[in-house]
């Protein structure tokens, strides 16, 4: 809740005992953010025009949604709701609403690309790498391995935590260091970098007889940057822990510097695993599902014959892929619980069990991704559904993002004396840059997302475009007929939940006959009854009526327009 100056005022609840570190939070983050090594061949795939687009994906948008989260989160370090507190405070809650429903459907539909990299991983591991290619066992691995981290995100978040921070340790950073000192042997050796011998347009320039690679890319449409938003997506995440910021020790402090180290990781993992593809497979061999083994495989077998060791380090990745699917399965779905206790989902969404885990979200997510995964299982070709896939999750997590930096600058004036322990330098000038830079970078990906790519075969443009499109409609269109057919009854499902909306501000202003603003709610008796409510916790904290009225809980206002102009303060 705040005043009419915008001073929060924070009434302290029993909240969960602050069991994560800096470092925890940071390997969270990274591990969300580089859930696996399955990335690189995606950017290996654009050769030396890589360092364009990583430099694009870390300074127009990985440093913006750091810096932009550091400062949200720290700023609601006393609540729960990750995006859906930043944009509802900003917007209102319908738009709340629909940020969080965006970032966790993407994730519940990214989860088969991510799996399915898991799964050929497997598959090298066991020594029988075609069945990475085998649609039905990649369908299979998918929705069961889905179903087991499910049942293990239930035994609560110190334990998914440290699975996902010592798989990412083990399972990414590990394999990502051997496969850097894999390439780093095999160019002091002088073998030829892979990059050497392709001969297409968009990563080569052919001149006189001879092929070099291209630094630029080569820009023939907007089809031929239409990789970026793929690996913007690549970089995306960065704000999913901000859920998990009051279980910090000193959070307002701690939740930035967390931010700051996992963008650092994720950063260095991203351009050096890449290059390490890029320069041990051919261009025209790389897979995207199973370029990294590939690359390995081409000394550690090619050189070496070693396959055992490619079967060590496979399982490892295998490990270090369903780590980061941890990553994801808690902190989007624990927003969602936070807009289930607030009667914005119907009360079978609000259950928990006995550690507090929003369970039956959980096991909605799990079947939804079951059904996602079943594409998989009647898809022959893998790679063709790996990318559709992927497509659909962009446009939705770019439209979060949209939202995510124009609440922050909004907060700004709404809000301006809301403590911010970590705040954006250079007053509201520098946020209008840092979170003007990111929302500019995200809509133009937004925009290339819709032309088919040029550097890989997609088959009918118009369905690749009906796929986009029409994922984004879909999506954004279920978020606000749930909002909109809400019932108030499902607000009093579960009445000892801790409700996030009652401190939402009205964002709303219009101007009456006489020239007085006048706050307006979505409803006003919604907006009544939820300063009663207000004004009930604040009487149980022991404030006093001088301290709700300041606080605006009292009188409880109308939406008629006052007789004349507020009194001076």
């Amino acid at each position: 809740m705040t005043d009419k100056l915008g001073t929060r005022a924070t009434v302290k609840t029993k909240g969960p005992a602050a069991v994560m570190t800096v470092p925890t939070v940071a390997f969270l983050t990274a591990a969300a953010v580089v859930t696996s090594l399955r990335g690189l061949p995606i950017m290996a795939k654009e050769e030396l025009t890589m360092f364009v687009y990583i430099g694009f994906a870390t300074i127009l948008f990985l440093v913006p949604a750091a810096l932009i989260s550091a400062e949200l989160g720290s700023a609601f370090a006393d609540r729960r709701g990750g995006v859906y507190t930043w944009i509802g405070e900003a917007f209102g809650q319908r738009w709340g609403f629909v940020g969080i429903w965006l970032q966790w459907a993407q994730n519940v539909v990214w989860y088969p690309t991510g799996l399915a990299f898991a799964a050929a991983a497997a598959a090298y591991a066991l020594n029988s790498a075609g069945l990475a290619d085998a649609h039905i066992y990649v369908g299979l691995f998918c929705i069961a391995t889905y179903w087991l981290a499910t049942l293990l995100a239930f035994r609560g978040n110190a334990v998914l935590a440290k699975v996902a921070k010592y798989g990412f340790l083990v399972g990414t950073v590990v394999p990502g260091a051997v496969l850097l000192g894999l390439f780093i042997y095999w160019a002091a050796t002088g073998h030829a970098m892979g990059w050497s011998g392709a001969t297409d347009p968009a990563v080569a320039i052919t001149a006189g007889g001879e092929t070099t690679p291209r630094v630029l890319p080569l820009l023939t449409g907007l089809g031929s940057l239409a990789f970026l938003g793929n690996i913007m997506l690549l970089f995306a995440g960065v704000e999913v822990q901000a859920v998990h910021v009051r279980e910090m020790k000193s959070p307002r402090r701690g939740f930035p510097l967390a931010m700051l180290l996992a963008s650092l990781i994720a950063v260095v993992v991203f351009l050096f695993g890449s290059i390490a593809v890029a320069g041990l497979v051919p261009y025209d061999d790389i897979v995207l599902q199973t370029g990294v083994f590939d690359a390995m495989g081409t000394v550690i077998v090619g050189l070496w014959n070693m396959s055992w060791l490619l079967q060590i380090l496979a399982a490892l990745v295998c490990y270090g892929a369903l780590s980061g699917a941890l990553a994801w399965i808690s902190a989007p779905s624990r927003a969602m619980l936070a807009t289930a206790h607030d009667g914005l989902l119907p009360p079978i969404l609000q259950k928990t069990n006995s550690v507090g885990i929003q369970r039956n979200i959980l096991i909605l997510q799990a079947i939804i991704v079951t059904v996602v995964s079943s594409i998989y299982l009647f898809t022959a070709d893998v790679s063709a559904a790996f990318f559709l896939i992927s497509t659909v999750t962009v446009s939705l997590y770019i439209v979060m993002y949209l939202f995510m930096y124009a609440a922050a600058i909004r907060l700004r004036y709404t809000q301006p004396n809301l403590p911010r322990d970590f705040k954006i330098p250079g007053g509201n000038a520098g946020m209008w840059i840092v979170a003007g830079i990111g929302f500019i970078a995200v809509a133009f990906s937004l925009l290339v997302s819709f032309f088919p790519p040029t550097q890989l075969p997609i088959g009918n443009p118009v369905t690749y475009v009906s796929l986009v499109a029409g994922g984004l409609v879909v999506f954004v269109g279920a978020a606000l007929l749930i909002y909109q057919f809400r019932k108030p009854s499902w607000k009093d499902a579960q009445p000892g939940q801790k409700r996030h909306d009652s401190s939402f501000l009205v964002p709303a202003m219009s101007t009456a006959s006489n020239g007085s603003n006048v706050r307006v709610s979505e409803a006003s008796a919604e907006s009544a009854a939820d300063r009663l409510e207000g004004a009930e916790d604040a009487f149980e904290e022991g404030l006093t009526n001088d301290a709700l009225e300041r606080l605006g809980l009292l009188p409880i206002p109308d939406a008629t327009p006052s007789a004349g102009p507020a009194p001076a303060a």
